[in-house]
């Protein structure tokens, strides 16, 4: 165990009553199995003090000191430091984390409380929390059972909704318009690389040990207090993404993990190339298990994965660990081409198919992506129209109105997004002086209809199809200035 006091440097005095706490934890170790070297030293860059025991330490000791201690101010933190496991804690209290606190929050952390369950908030909103971001949403774990659950929601009047997480151990309760995600700990007992089967625990070491990284690992308690057990935070301040464990392991348990492993890295590092060798090994050796994956799951990773930072490394990365062909990737995708349009467009807002088109060479590529992961049917066909289009539709440099081919194209498209696509083409091409100019066009409407014609005199469908085309080529060169008089006046009449 590691106490740190909240002091500066300590006298020799200091140190020789630290001392003397260290032989006087002897006194627990038939309870705590601890076996004390003693030793003070001075933690670098902090200017605390680190009183060690190295050993294994029960948690029962760690709460009686903590108890005693942290709510003293001489300690601010306590950390179990032993060969495979630790835990470090702090007190967080940002504003942030002050605003969870709503009238639905209280009242649930009042009814675990007064029925003796703990209550921790888990995962995500956690690493929020500690980058001093709002979490969208929040997660907790509890000590409860799901029945236990039930029951203390039933007996307080609390609305459930959504049983389907049930058997996973999640219960959904509606309080104050606001839903809140409560979770058991859990142990998988069984894994097949894409499902596990649980079994209920009250160890929160446990529970995060199971979990796939060590920043998605961490718990905060309801007064602030977080729970590390594997170097989350260290790793969150240090921007650095590892699994919890064993790599291998964690990723056999559900092949997905790949994805989100560098999903995260998008996320969190500073570099792009700052990975474990161990963990791009576990990943290479493991990769061919995403093949039994669904396509949808993928794809929510993936979309993911080309928004967040480093795109175009993660993919080539992704190729280089023989990911690529178990989700859907061309074999012969165009990377110098996607790392050309991720530098250009990953500060446009671009689709994720927008920068994945950039991978296909052809319109066999989007099908056969779309036949993996079930793409939409909208997504479908802006890769279709990327793939066809981007060489094709381009500016204009001789004309005075860049944009001109573009609003041509929609003006003559029929379909009701053709407006969408090209501002996607735009973004595609890194063109965004001309994607603010198209943003901000409304599209006009051609003033002249068949039924104008006829009013005039031309009565033939094909001949009122053929002028109506003739006027609108007019209409478009006066960049669509003219109105339906000027356009009526050229039409010959007999």
């Amino acid at each position: 165990m590691c106490v740190t006091t909240s002091r500066g440097r300590c006298s020799p005095a200091r140190a020789e009553e630290k001392l003397s706490l260290a032989h006087a934890l002897n006194r627990f170790q038939p309870v705590a199995s601890c076996i004390c070297d003693t030793a003070v030293n001075h933690e670098t860059g902090g200017g605390g003090e680190w009183l060690c025991f190295r050993g294994r330490v029960d948690w029962c000791v760690i709460s009686m000191f903590r108890r005693a201690f942290l709510s003293s101010g001489v300690v601010s933190r306590v950390c179990l430091l032993g060969r495979t496991r630790s835990l470090f804690t702090m007190q967080l209290k940002n504003k942030e984390f002050q605003a969870l606190f709503t009238d639905g929050l209280k009242r649930i952390a009042e009814l675990f409380k007064e029925n003796n369950f703990e209550l921790r908030i888990a995962g995500g909103a956690v690493r929020d929390l500690l980058n001093g971001k709002q979490p969208q949403d929040v997660d907790f774990a509890t000590t409860a059972t799901p029945d236990q659950m039930k029951n203390l929601f039933q007996a307080a009047g609390i609305r459930m909704i959504n049983n389907k997480g049930e058997k996973h151990g999640t219960i959904t309760a509606r309080l104050h318009e606001q839903n809140f995600e409560v979770t058991t700990l859990r142990i998988d007992v069984l894994t097949d690389g894409r499902h596990a089967e649980v079994e209920f625990t009250t160890d929160w070491e446990k529970d995060a040990e199971r979990r796939d990284l060590t920043i998605n690992s961490m718990f905060l308690g309801l007064d602030g207090t977080l729970y590390d057990y594997f170097d989350g935070y260290g790793d969150l301040k240090n921007r650095k993404v590892r699994f919890v464990g064993n790599a291998a392991q964690r990723i056999q348990e559900d092949y997905l993990r790949i994805l989100r492993y560098f999903r995260f890295y998008g996320r969190v590092a500073k570099e792009p190339e700052n990975h474990e060798p161990e963990t791009l090994k576990a990943i290479k050796d493991n990769a061919k298990g995403l093949g039994a994956i669904s396509g949808e799951r993928i794809w929510v990773e993936l979309k993911k994965i080309l928004t967040g930072s480093h795109a175009a490394h993660l993919v080539t990365l992704m190729y280089d660990l023989n990911v690529a062909p178990y989700i859907g990737l061309p074999i012969n995708g165009n990377l110098e081409e996607l790392k050309r349009v991720w530098m250009n467009a990953q500060h446009l807002s671009a689709k994720p198919v927008t920068i994945l088109s950039a991978l296909f060479r052809g319109q066999d590529d989007v099908n056969t992506l779309d036949l993996r992961l079930k793409i939409s049917k909208e997504e479908k066909n802006l890769g279709l129209f990327l793939v066809k289009y981007r060489r094709d539709l381009v500016k204009d440099t001789n004309e005075v109105d860049c944009l001109k081919p573009y609003r041509d194209f929609v003006i003559d498209s029929r379909e009701p997004d053709s407006l969408v696509r090209v501002c996607e083409l735009l973004r595609y091409q890194g063109e965004e002086q001309l994607l603010a100019q198209m943003k901000t066009w409304s599209i006009p409407r051609f003033p002249v209809s068949g039924h104008d014609l006829r009013k005039i005199g031309i009565s033939s469908g094909k001949e009122i199809g053929t002028m109506l085309q003739t006027l609108r080529d007019l209409w478009k060169k006066s960049s669509y200035s003219m109105d339906k008089e000027e356009l009526l006046s050229l039409v010959k009449r007999d």
